[in-house]
């Protein structure tokens, strides 16, 4: 039977400490800053020449020098495919209003 938390133990209330994780690039034993979704992030990792190390949880690791080059060519992608429409336009006409 589980006690009410007002009768339970300090100790037991407290959550575990995790170890901090090293990042999942192969070869690097930095501290990771980021966790990330390995569905997602797999194409820009490998297209930035960085191998990784798969675990069971889907979750790639990557400390900050790594994490950096990753998102700089996601970044890169995103620029490329970005959508173009009717609001390119509406920049260069500037603040004049026009109602033609």
């Amino acid at each position: 039977m589980k006690l009410p938390k007002e009768l339970r133990e300090k100790s037991e209330l407290k959550g575990t400490l995790k170890k901090p994780k090293k990042c999942s690039i192969v070869g690097c034993s930095n501290e990771a800053i980021r966790s990330l979704n390995q569905n997602s992030w797999k194409k820009y990792v490998e297209k930035a020449g960085l191998k990784f190390i798969e675990n069971r949880q889907k979750k790639l690791y990557l400390c900050k020098v790594h994490y950096k080059e990753a998102n700089k060519y996601r970044k890169s992608q995103e620029k490329l495919y970005q959508k173009k429409g009717f609001l390119d336009n509406s920049v260069s006409l500037g603040k004049i209003k026009r109602y033609d």
